[in-house]
């Protein structure tokens, strides 16, 4: 380098110029250095040749990058935003490269040397993919591991709750363990849904922990379904967790049912003989109804004939609709049927005294009527329909129903009844004995109005120009209360008298009917 002396009058002196250093001899081991070094995203090779704003421009370029990335994501750096660093790299090197080949290097000495450099520092990318693929990786752990959290805190949300409501969140949970052991099954998370799903299983089979046997059924009929949407091979033994769980709820449940005279008990029982057939619960069920039975008939006797006997035909209905086929229980609750059945009719007998009892003489009526009709050669039968025909006269004369009436019949007091009445009439009679006949219609007879009964000098069967139809019966000593019934009249009231009866008299009885008005 050479300088220049200018002399000036004012005696300042002006320092020479500096010139730019000559461009050195091509070399391509340099070109290469600085190309490597700008490859490893901190513009080393740039630093090199003294291009300070490249170097600080891939710094800048890289921290952005670093903005972007961190901290790690499962979703990994937006590719966008990575093939546009790539390209930055890509153009360093291949710039650097250009300005190396000709420019000299601040340091080191030798170019190859700068190679050397430059294929190390390449770990510095690399090992930054490295760590961060480890990072994305650990951060997806963590994305797994809060959605097992949230499902479980699902699941101990819902077992604070009534099964009904639950069911929804109890169904997302599942849908979460199943999601994990399907699409990520070589994670963390993965690896402990085999733990949640014990959990799982437990929680929503809490009510039979209870002994809560009724609110249990729902519960372990949904667990039945969860092998349908998660392989049974990841649930191993819980696959048939709720089977014998179920069984018993059913059982229990219909039992409780049963004793408190409930009518779902059928219901459960229905579904235990169809769904475990071969249970050691289905095959309790016989028995259970057969106590049920036993209980009903021994209720016949006590203070409420009546609803004994409504619940032996309950039961003996409910009993036939079992279904019995699979757990080979039919010809076993056959004969359980017949046997609420039969005691069924005979206790009908018994509801009807008991309603007789009660005054409640038109439901006695109806009792007693059907108890003959269906009874058969029953002992009891002619009594019932003495009791029938008592409660049938107390319904029109209540003091005719104050004592229960017998089987007995006859007399030694001579009474004839004739019909006044235009219509057949059926005589009812109770007190010492009781009993009823017909007597066919007058012919030229009318109803009377109800208000002509109550005047003075009413003497019905009175007209001797008529035929009154007429029978004589013998009775006992005492009061007989009649009543008069039309079979055919339309709108005609029954009549009815007192009789006191005493020996030595022969009486008349008349019968007639009465109608609203004039």
């Amino acid at each position: 380098m050479s300088w220049q002396h200018n002399d000036f009058s004012d005696g300042f002196v002006i320092p020479p110029m500096p010139t730019a250093p000559p461009p050195a001899p091509a070399d391509g081991w340099r070109a290469a250095g600085v190309a490597l070094l700008n490859l490893c995203g901190l513009g080393v090779g740039y630093a090199l040749v003294r291009r300070w704003w490249l170097m600080a421009a891939c710094w800048a370029a890289t921290a952005v990058l670093l903005l972007v990335a961190l901290p790690a994501d499962p979703d990994g750096v937006p590719g966008g935003a990575l093939v546009a660093y790539v390209v930055l790299l890509v153009l360093a090197a291949v710039h650097g490269a250009v300005v190396g080949l000709r420019t000299r290097l601040t340091w080191p000495p030798a170019a190859w040397i700068a190679v050397v450099l430059g294929i190390v520092l390449l770990a510095v990318p690399a090992g930054g993919v490295a760590l961060y693929g480890g990072a994305r990786d650990e951060a997806t752990e963590q994305m797994l591991l809060d959605r097992l959290e949230r499902a479980d805190k699902l699941v101990r949300a819902a077992g604070r709750q009534q099964f009904p409501t639950a069911e929804p969140d109890y169904r997302q949970a599942l849908t979460v363990y199943s999601g994990l052991r399907d699409d990520h099954p070589g994670s963390r998370a993965a690896d402990r849904v085999p733990g949640r799903l014990k959990t799982f299983y437990t929680t929503v089979g809490s009510a039979y922990e209870e002994q809560n046997y009724c609110a249990a059924v729902a519960p372990l009929k949904y667990l039945r379904t969860v092998p349908r949407t998660m392989d049974e091979k990841e649930l191993g033994s819980l696959a048939k967790w709720p089977d014998d769980r179920l069984a018993t709820s059913l059982y229990e449940c219909g039992s409780r049912s049963l004793s408190g005279g409930s009518a779902d008990w059928a219901t459960h029982y229905g579904e235990l003989l169809t769904t475990f057939p071969e249970s050691g619960q289905s095959a309790k069920v016989e028995t259970a109804v057969g106590t049920a039975v036993d209980k009903a008939v021994k209720d016949v006797g006590g203070d409420d004939p009546c609803a004994a006997v409504e619940r032996l035909d309950s039961l003996n209905s409910q009993i036939v609709g079992l279904p019995a086929e699979r757990a080979g229980q039919t010809e076993a609750l056959g004969r359980t049927a017949d046997r609420a059945e039969s005691n069924a009719e005979s206790g009908t007998y018994a509801c009807g005294v008991d309603q007789y009892k009660e005054k409640s003489f038109a439901e006695a009526v109806t009792t007693m009527n059907d108890f003959v009709k269906n009874s058969g050669q029953h002992k009891n039968a002619a009594r019932a329909k003495k009791i029938a025909i008592a409660a049938e006269v107390a319904q029109t004369v209540p003091a005719a129903g104050k004592r229960l009436p017998t089987t007995a019949s006859g007399g030694s007091i001579s009474v004839t009844v004739k019909n006044d009445s235009p219509d057949d009439i059926t005589v009812l009679y109770t007190g010492p004995v009781t009993g009823s006949f017909t007597l066919k219609a007058c012919g030229k007879c009318t109803s009377y109005s109800l208000a002509s009964t109550v005047t003075l000098g009413f003497e019905p069967c009175s007209d001797s120009g008529k035929n009154y139809p007429q029978r004589t019966i013998r009775l006992p000593v005492g009061t007989t209360y009649f009543v008069h019934k039309s079979k055919s009249g339309i709108g005609n009231s029954p009549a009815s008298d007192t009789a006191k009866l005493s020996s030595g008299y022969i009486y008349t009885e008349c019968a007639y009917t009465t109608k609203y008005g004039y």
